[in-house]
């Protein structure tokens, strides 16, 4: 995607859909395309571990199959994609294989041959578990299948597909128990140091992730060989895409594991303009965007200058006393994908109406209205009004819903990931206002059905 021409994207994760798969998603590709929308941006695609979070998944490069309608697939090219897939997919199907025999436990907990991958019994097991190890497979071409499909009809509208991808990858994963020499662990396979975020004014432990740290050291060691894989693999799926927590590729907060908070950790530096370089020399250009939401040094917008990245900007951050916010619509600059809220955000309705009185005074001064009832379509209107190229509102805003239909809150294990819409809510009178709105900010390119 360029970011020298002016789009609107909508951001929906699959299971909002009604049918909470992409099942229905040939209406939804329509009721965009009527809209005017050029961009929809989703969350990652992968299979949740434990749980509904796509951003704990048990692949740096599977899908969750449960996504993608039960509609039959063109087998004939199921062998060819295998051979071209089985860098990540033969130990893919195995973890799936073995964690069901092992009742779902953490792979470092397997007997010790499962565990540490000896050859002969996984051999064995690739013998022995022939046939729920080629189900593995096939229902993850499948989901390819259909999915190569969606982009075409997408494409056919007019529309690019927008993913996202986290930076670091959960340790009772695949990547993590088929390449450990990747990963910073001890000869158990558990992790030696854990991500996170040190200290700041919203936490004062900082938050621990948990994931484990890569060793860069190996990485650069190769090429970068599996980093590359797994661009290549989301650009099957994505035209755009965005890295979560883009500073972690200039350092990231490393936090021995024995601790139980963020607070003693350390930055670490990561070769993130190395990386980088290898990607670009290999696709010729990045199609990326970089999450630099947060406190950012001037080195990790230097790394983003340097590679010609956009960031982001979010406009519920915007309300402050201090001139030089970028969040702010006059500090927007055009290489910026600017959103009303993120899925991390409260709706942004949910968000005006739980507001303190001065700052929702605050919030009306700076959008110029005197209606607090108007609030929510300024927030909309000066997101789309921005000089931002890309200006992608969650659905949510759209539909003009509160707190009921936020998607996460971080930090917090329950309630997340379960809103959905209904069709109802589409409606054509929707369609042909947010149409008029993208017309009327020159965000509208691709032509409407008639």
């Amino acid at each position: 995607m360029r970011f020298d021409t002016r789009r609107a994207g909508l951001l929906l994760h699959p299971t909002s859909l009604p049918s909470i798969t992409l099942a229905d998603v040939e209406r939804w590709l329509d009721f965009l395309q009527a809209a005017g929308i050029g961009v929809w941006q989703m969350l990652p695609l992968g299979l949740p571990l434990g749980g509904l979070s796509p951003y704990q998944c048990a692949s740096a490069f599977a899908v969750d199959p449960a996504l993608f309608p039960a509609a039959p697939a063109d087998m004939h090219g199921f062998m060819d994609w295998r051979s071209r897939q089985a860098h990540w997919l033969v130990d893919f199907a195995r973890f799936m294989v073995i964690k069901a025999d092992q009742g779902d436990t953490p792979w470092t907990d397997w007997p010790l041959a499962l565990r540490d991958r000896d050859a002969q019994t996984l051999a064995a097991l690739d013998v022995s578990h022939a046939d729920k190890l080629n189900a593995v497979m096939v229902e993850q071409y499948r989901a390819a299948f259909h999915g190569q499909h969606i982009r075409a009809q997408a494409a056919a509208r007019g529309i690019q597909m927008f993913g996202d991808m986290p930076i670091f990858v959960a340790h009772d994963s695949a990547d993590v128990w088929a390449q450990r020499d990747l990963f910073l662990l001890d000869d158990a396979g558990h992790p030696v140091m854990v991500t996170g975020v040190p200290p700041d004014y919203f936490s004062a432990t900082g938050q621990r992730w948990g994931n484990p740290h890569y060793n860069w050291a190996a990485m650069q060691a190769d090429g970068f060989a599996w980093w590359r894989a797994r661009l290549r693999a989301h650009f099957e799926w994505f035209d755009l895409l965005r890295i979560d927590h883009f500073r972690g590729l200039v350092a990231a907060w490393e936090i021995p594991a024995d601790e139980p908070t963020a607070v003693h950790g350390e930055w670490v530096a990561v070769p993130g303009a190395e990386l980088l370089q290898a990607i670009a020399d290999e696709m010729g250009t990045l199609p990326l965007v970089a999450e630099d939401l947060g406190v950012i040094t001037p080195d990790v917008t230097v790394l983003r200058h340097r590679f010609g990245l956009p960031g982001m900007a979010v406009l519920q951050f915007a309300f402050d006393g201090h001139a030089d916010n970028p969040h702010k619509p006059e500090n927007v600059h055009p290489d910026t994908v600017y959103y009303t809220g993120t899925h991390d955000n409260d709706t942004t309705l949910g968000w005006w109406r739980t507001l303190p009185d001065e700052a929702r005074q605050q919030v009306m001064r700076q959008l110029d209205v005197s209606d607090p009832d108007a609030v929510l379509a300024a927030m909309i209107a000066a997101v789309l009004e921005s000089c931002a190229a890309l200006a992608v509102l969650p659905l949510q805003d759209v539909l003009q819903l509160g707190s009921e239909a936020r998607m996460n809150t971080p930090g917090t294990d329950s309630g997340n990931w379960t809103w959905r819409f209904t069709w109802d809510a589409l409606t054509p009178e929707l369609a042909s206002r947010l149409l008029r709105q993208l017309q009327k900010t020159h965000r509208c390119e691709i032509q409407p059905r008639p």
